[in-house]
């Protein structure tokens, strides 16, 4: 063997031992590794449900350098490849990691905690979130649902399409919420309407709804004149802490990830202080079985300024106004679903955003799309639905009957 060919084999032998190092701290994924040179081998022993490439050298430096956001910036940047159906490597990897990295209590919640600390001030809330729904109604557009809604379907059958589901959602909310003709409703960031304009329309409500996002409450006021229903729907561009007006029912549905921990009990006087001694509230949020810190490479490249809580750190929300928790239900399995629906629209339409934004820019979203998903059904990640109010309010239903015989 000449000088050349030793030293190549030493790199390979090197470079193989780093990558299973890597496969090892990530839980021995059952895929297969392919370096850059063609060289392909097993992680594990069982048949591999994916390829995972790596481009050059760069992707296992990147890796061993920065853990935390190595793997989301490789694959966006094209140092990375995955051969093979996008969503089961994306389940496979996540379900590895998962059943690996247990971690311990008490330091992830002392990590939760410490990132929590950095407040999102009313400055800081709006510039998060032109950072991520302010791309444009357009993208939405391309693989949302009609109805633009952009949080947790309700799949209350197997058969059910994404549109199907998302309408069984607002109709599962209504109903918790135990909505009546000529009632008063509040809803806290309200993305693009759907819910406020559906509480109105098939519920006899008056919506007063709140969001920050211009781009969105431009397309939730133009529904509104559509649908006839701008004398019942007001769409208000306003923070959810300046909220101050009487309602029966207090609902947010997919903000408190956007709150911030520091804020939750800032959350909680505004509902003390809108809310009704008989009147019902209810928070819907991507939570956590345990408190951790948010994804590093999600709060730098899709969701800044975001914090995903366990229930222990949403009570903060609840407790210090003396709210009572009537009921809990978790969707986590709906929202594994629902993200692979999107999954599958935005690569019908992949072509079209590349062009629009750029192929960096795609396969961010098809990694935050993919992961989300297995984040879901590996039970990394949770989805809540609390309905709660005034500890004095003797006027709650007794049972959860009325949940599934009202209207639609």
């Amino acid at each position: 063997m000449d000088a050349e060919h030793s030293q190549n084999y030493a790199e390979l032998t090197v470079d193989r031992a780093l990558v299973r190092s890597i496969m090892r701290h990530a839980g021995n994924p059952r895929i297969s590794v392919r370096l850059w040179n063609g060289d392909e081998f097993w992680v594990t022993e069982a048949p591999p449900v994916a390829c995972l490439e790596f481009r050059n050298r760069r992707a296992i430096l990147k890796l061993l350098t920065s853990p935390a956001t190595g793997f989301g910036e490789c694959y966006s940047q094209g140092l990375i490849e995955v051969h093979g159906d996008f969503l089961a490597f994306a389940n496979e990897a996540t379900s590895a990691f998962t059943n690996r990295a247990h971690g311990n209590y008490y330091i992830d919640r002392l990590g939760s905690m410490l990132l929590s600390l950095r407040q999102n001030s009313l400055y800081r809330s709006k510039h998060n979130v032109q950072k991520h729904y302010d791309l444009g109604n357009e993208f939405y557009r391309m693989w949302l649902d009609e109805r633009m809604v952009y949080t947790c379907a309700y799949y209350n059958t197997p058969s059910a399409s994404l549109a199907e589901a998302q309408v069984a959602k607002l109709d599962h909310v209504c109903r918790k919420l135990n909505l009546q003709p000529g009632q008063d409703v509040i809803e806290a960031g309200c993305g693009w309407g759907a819910l406020a304009l559906h509480m109105a329309e098939f519920y006899g409500v008056k919506v007063s709804a709140y969001n920050i996002s211009e781009p969105q409450l431009a397309w939730a006021r133009e529904q509104a004149t559509v649908r006839n229903l701008g004398d019942r729907v007001h769409f208000v561009q306003d923070d959810y802490r300046n909220i101050n007006q009487s309602c029966d029912r207090f609902v947010s549905v997919g903000m408190l990830e956007h709150v911030g921990r520091a804020n939750y009990q800032t959350l909680g006087h505004v509902v003390d202080r809108c809310l009704k001694p008989e009147g019902l509230a209810l928070i819907h949020s991507i939570g956590r079985s345990h408190p951790r810190k948010t994804d590093a490479w999600i709060r730098k490249y899709i969701f800044p300024g975001g914090h995903i809580p366990s229930l222990g750190e949403m009570s903060a929300v609840f407790e210090p106004s003396r709210f009572s928790v009537l009921d809990i239900e978790n969707l986590r399995l709906h929202y594994a679903r629902t993200c692979a629906a999107w999954l599958a629209n935005f690569e019908a339409v992949a072509d079209q955003v590349s062009d629009r934004y750029s192929e960096e820019f795609v396969r961010t979203w098809r990694l935050y799309l993919a992961g989300s998903s297995a984040g879901f059904k590996s039970g990394t990640l949770q989805l809540f639905q609390v309905l709660f109010a005034r500890g004095s309010n003797n006027s709650v239903p007794l049972t959860r009957e009325y949940q599934y015989s009202g209207p639609c």
